[in-house]
């Protein structure tokens, strides 16, 4: 049975980091573009940024722009979300998803259609 898992998830202070990691069975995410979003209580998912099977990056929010970084490392066929400088407001289920496209959409907001079951983020002093 093909899935996506994330794991990493944790609680940090406010400023702290924390490092997600996307990871694949039942097909290579090597080839695929991967996605990371979230869902914060009460509030609608939001797609954060996307990483295509070459590397270009692209963004879906200025919300983490230059505090969370998504990479690749197709050794280990992980997808990584690095998040740094993190804030309370960041507080949420953070997801990796894949529409089995080698790109990132950029037309709008991307249609995953296949999604990890989420890795729980709470920033708080």
């Amino acid at each position: 049975q093909s899935k996506l898992v994330e794991s990493g998830g944790g609680s940090v202070q406010p400023g702290g980091s924390l490092r997600l990691s996307c990871t694949a069975s039942g097909f290579t995410l090597e080839y695929h573009a991967v996605g990371w979003s979230r869902q914060a209580p009460g509030k609608e998912r939001e797609a954060l940024m996307c990483i295509s099977k070459t590397g270009r990056i692209t963004y879906y929010t200025d919300s983490v722009k230059g505090r969370f970084t998504i990479s690749r490392d197709n050794t280990r066929d992980t997808v990584y979300l690095q998040m740094n400088s993190l804030r309370p407001e960041d507080t949420a289920d953070y997801y990796c998803a894949t529409d089995f496209l080698d790109y990132c959409e950029d037309d709008g907001p991307p249609r995953y259609d296949f999604w990890g079951q989420g890795t729980q983020v709470t920033v708080s002093s």
